[in-house]
């Protein structure tokens, strides 16, 4: 079966103030030709669907949109990231109509959804998708208890006065809450093989930092009690084929330990593999050199794995250019007209102006920055104490920000506040 797994949409959220809606439905626009093209049997999502909890209007008009065109012709498993709220996006989950499945309860981890190519006129073996919502350690360490070690189990007393057996919470940490998920996982995988037909294929979908994944600056901190990641190992040895994550922003494969045939009683070492598909838009600029994809899976039934990197459309690059003002607006600026930019000018003293002769010429700059050279003398700190000039301080200042002290205006007005501010504290 054909898969396509991708994650991290953030519909709603802008980039320095710029709305990235429009260039968010062309990327969804090119889901749908892929889907078409490939002969795609299913699109994975795996979470971060929405840039907010309560996102805009616009937003959840193109999520429907881009859903129905899809269940054209694949089937479709979306379930919540941390950015996501889960009751939001999985309302009315029952009433979607057939190929839709958004997967945003917890009880709901151990129960895949069975997806058969038959269905749509394929061909191939039928595929399990687990799909885990972002699990908030906080939020479900007690829902997920019931597979908690038995040395946290203690008693409580119940109507008749005898004592019953309660387990205690999940420990307070991602690892935890992910790993008893995927146990739920692991049970309904043994389940399923214990009574034999055929053999599923599996994939589990999840919204997490794996150890072994690299970050960008654009994901939201999920740090609990200090610790934010899960072992990639959580995810071997339970029968699983294929790990489609979500969270994090650059496209990235994750290396799951192979488990050895003697532990898991299969006729072989069991591999999984885990892979990012990563945004589909750079959503920082610590994520402009990322090359942003969509994840083609292929399950073949005698039990291979392969993925292949589609390239997302770029709807317009994101990219810094540093320099002196006159070198930014001469030739060295030209290749940089068309994109979303961070500017740092490097002139010695800030040059008059700067920020609308930047725009001028660079109409989608995101970020201006003045970045004069350092030299040994201003690296100095200087501590100012109270007999010093207030008016020399000031001096120092304009300097040190602007790399050349103020000129004949400048230090009159700068004067001129000193006066006002001493004479206002003498009328006090």
């Amino acid at each position: 079966m054909r898969i396509l797994h991708t994650s991290d949409w953030h519909l709603g959220r802008t980039l320095h103030g710029v709305d990235l809606l429009d260039h968010q439905a062309a990327y969804l626009d090119h889901l749908v030709d892929v889907v078409r093209a490939e002969g795609v049997g299913a699109v994975v999502v795996a979470g971060d669907v929405y840039d907010r909890a309560i996102p805009p209007v616009d937003a959840v008009n193109l999520l429907s949109d881009t859903v129905a065109r899809l269940a054209e012709h694949a089937d479709v498993v979306l379930t919540p990231g941390n950015h996501d709220s889960a009751i939001r996006l999985g309302f009315g989950a029952s009433l979607m109509r057939a190929g839709v499945h958004f997967r945003t309860r917890v009880p709901d981890v151990g129960t895949p959804v069975v997806l058969d190519p038959a269905s749509r006129g394929g061909s191939g073996g039928r595929v399990a998708v687990y799909a885990l919502p972002y699990l908030d350690p906080d939020a479900v360490r007690w829902e997920l208890a019931d597979d908690c070690r038995p040395e946290v189990v203690r008693a409580s007393p119940v109507e008749d006065g005898t004592l019953r057996q309660d387990r205690g919470p999940l420990p307070r940490s991602h690892e935890a809450v992910t790993a008893a998920a995927v146990r739920r996982v692991a049970g309904d995988v043994a389940r399923r093989r214990a009574t034999g037909g055929d053999r599923l294929r599996n994939v589990v979908v999840a919204h997490a930092f794996v150890v072994g994944g690299q970050a960008s600056e654009s994901e939201r901190d999920i740090r609990v009690g200090g610790v934010d990641s899960v072992p990639a190992g959580v995810f071997g040895g339970v029968g699983v084929d294929y790990v489609a994550l979500g969270h994090l922003h650059g496209p990235q494969t994750v290396t799951v330990p192979r488990v050895p045939r003697e532990t898991t009683g299969q006729d072989q070492d069991t591999a999984t593999i885990a892979r990012y598909s990563g945004s589909p838009l750079a959503y920082s600029f610590s994520e402009m050199h990322q090359k942003k994809s969509t994840v083609l899976l292929d399950l073949d039934p005698t039990g291979d794995a392969r993925t292949q990197l589609l390239p997302a459309p770029v709807p317009r690059r994101l990219a810094e250019v540093t320099g002196t003002l006159d070198d930014l607006l001469g030739a060295a600026g030209d290749a940089y007209t068309d994109d979303w930019l961070r500017v740092f000018v490097t002139d010695s003293a800030r040059p008059a102006e700067m920020y609308a002769r930047v725009r001028a010429r660079f109409p989608h700059a995101l970020q201006v920055q003045h970045r004069p050279p350092v030299t040994a003398e201003r690296e100095v700190i200087s501590v100012v104490g109270q007999g010093r000039d207030p008016l020399e301080v000031a001096h120092e200042f304009v300097e040190h920000v602007t790399g050349a002290g103020p000129d004949t205006a400048e230090s009159a007005a700068l004067g001129s506040a000193l006066d006002r501010a001493l004479a206002s504290e003498r009328s006090a």
